[in-house]
């Protein structure tokens, strides 16, 4: 039984290794024999392990991973898997009905100081591989030592930054829809109204009259009565202030419609995410947050030449800061991101961060660049017979719109942060916690508080002037006006004893009961 076991491991792993291959197993007049595309052969690609682009398959009897493979291993297509690997599929298999194998290589190339390519590029000059299919950029430097087809993707810079802390809601943030100067307006527009009613009351006698006798309004009741009116509270009985309080209550519609349509459009803000860095100039202009690129890379060039001031200051800001700027790769650049805790950015294409930030944890954020675009091309050696077949076939998947589906595909369908975020957002902007609904509470806490405070000097001047009529104690006339209040629900009067006999017989014959200027009870 154990022997039948260790024969079976073994033979698992003789499988696995039989689609590894070096380049230099490969035999050499297979490896540089470019003839024409009915050739019977495997030709190679040079690629590399760059997700999504190019990414090794999980199978659960793997013995290695991306990390351990070394550069110039060759790879069976059915190890493999991308954006890379089904392109290659299409054009190699189904369009050129060819055989391919992918030579892998640790990096995507530059000159060396004694002149030499490395990397993708170094394969394709030294005719190790017969075309390159990778996200490897267009630029002068390869365009004079390599052939580029057509491009099959574009790119942009992004800066690629740890998501900042969700912004405290605003206590006051139901005052946001307005401006100060529309709030000072609307304010200035209840006082007016104000006024006009009062003016109204003043030169009309019959507007508000109590219990059918002639009074008048004064200001601080005039104050009240555009709310009254409002509420349904009172009813204007001249024609003149019905239009008053018609034009206001036309008003209040108008604007409560406004102002809740905004506060709407608004709330989903309120807690937002605000990120301290918001383009390249921002970033050029501060020195707390380190910022780097991909070392060796086109990102690098473009920083080393560019004539731009901007690009300029940053290019010196990472030469004095080599070690954070210039990264090995893109894995370390994000790995740094993360570690920095919000105080370190990293450069990179756009469709490398459109796909990180759909990533797990989904705490990377992205901000696009316009500028220093870029494109993705597959690259034949100088003169290669399968240069103008492969133009030809990227048009066609261009054109049918393959190419659209494909990016779709592997940078946003396996999205691991989408709907995770979709429903945690959904659910946010659904609920309002305390945070959201402070400030509605702290204001009616205030209108609450200041008027207890009114009431209490209310109840003050109140029990002086009884006390100074009556000449009783002032703390005696209080505590008499606070017991009756308990008692029967509100703060009678001091009077005289001898009236109120007069007071009770006129409450059994439905006589009207008035109090005069001196607040003392008079039966009519």
């Amino acid at each position: 039984m154990i022997l039948i076991m260790f024969v079976t491991i073994i033979g698992l792993l003789l499988t696995i290794n039989s689609h590894v291959l070096s380049v230099d197993e490969i035999p050499r007049n297979e490896r540089n024999d470019y003839g024409m595309l009915s050739i019977n052969r495997a030709r190679l690609i040079s690629t590399i392990f760059e997700a999504p682009f190019m990414m090794l398959k999980h199978n659960h009897n793997e013995t290695f991973s991306e990390q351990t493979i070394a550069q110039g291993t060759v790879l069976d297509p059915s190890m493999v898997e991308g954006y890379c690997a089904d392109l290659a599929y299409t054009i190699c298999h189904e369009r050129l009905n060819i055989s391919y194998k992918f030579l892998i290589e640790t990096k995507y190339g530059h000159r060396a100081t004694n002149g030499v390519w490395t990397g993708i590029m170094g394969a394709l000059i030294n005719h190790k591989a017969d075309l390159a299919i990778a996200p490897l950029i267009v630029n002068t430097a390869r365009e004079k030592l390599v052939d580029f087809t057509v491009p099959f993707m574009t790119s942009d810079m992004s800066m690629i930054m740890l998501k900042p802390a969700k912004q405290k809601p605003d206590l006051f943030f139901f005052l946001f829809p307005m401006s100060k100067t529309v709030w000072f307006c609307v304010l200035l527009s209840y006082i007016l109204v104000s006024i006009i009613l009062l003016f109204i009351n003043r030169i009309i006698n019959y507007e508000y009259y109590p219990q059918n006798n002639y009074d008048t309004l004064s200001m601080c009741t005039a104050l009240c009565f555009p709310l009254t009116y409002l509420m349904h509270w009172n009813i204007s009985r001249s024609t003149a202030g019905r239009v008053a309080i018609s034009a206001w209550w036309l008003f209040c519609l108008i604007f409560f419609a406004i102002y809740i349509a905004s506060l709407i459009a608004l709330y989903p803000f309120s807690s937002r995410m605000i990120s301290p860095i918001e383009s390249l100039e921002d970033l050029s202009k501060q020195i707390t947050i380190r910022y780097g690129i991909l070392k060796d890379s086109s990102t690098m060039n473009f920083f080393s030449k560019s004539n731009n001031d901007i690009i300029q200051n940053m290019w010196n800001f990472m030469q004095k800061h080599k070690d954070d700027a210039f990264v090995t790769s893109y894995r370390v650049g994000i790995e740094k991101v993360r570690q920095s805790k919000g105080r370190y950015i990293f450069l990179a294409e756009s469709t490398f961060s459109e796909y990180i930030s759909e990533r797990l944890p989904c705490d990377i954020m992205t901000i696009r660049v316009d500028i220093n675009s870029k494109e993705y091309s597959i690259v034949t050696p100088l003169k290669s017979d399968l240069r103008k077949a492969i133009n030809v076939a990227t048009l066609e998947l261009h054109e049918n719109g393959f190419l659209k589906r494909l990016k779709q595909k592997w940078f946003y369908e396996r999205s691991e942060c989408t709907n995770l975020q979709t429903k945690n957002d959904l659910r946010s902007m659904m609920q309002l916690n305390s945070s959201n609904m402070a400030g509605v509470f702290y204001v009616l806490i205030f209108g609450l508080g200041l008027a207890i405070i009114i009431a209490f000097f209310e109840f003050l001047s109140t029990a002086k002037h009884d006390s100074i009529r009556l000449k009783q104690n002032l703390g005696k006339v209080m505590c008499d006006n606070l017991r009756n209040s308990i008692k029967s629900g509100n703060i009678k009067q001091n009077t005289n004893s001898s009236n109120m006999p007069d007071v009770m017989e006129a409450s059994k014959n439905n006589k009207e009961i008035l109090i005069d200027e001196d607040r003392t009870l008079v039966v009519t």
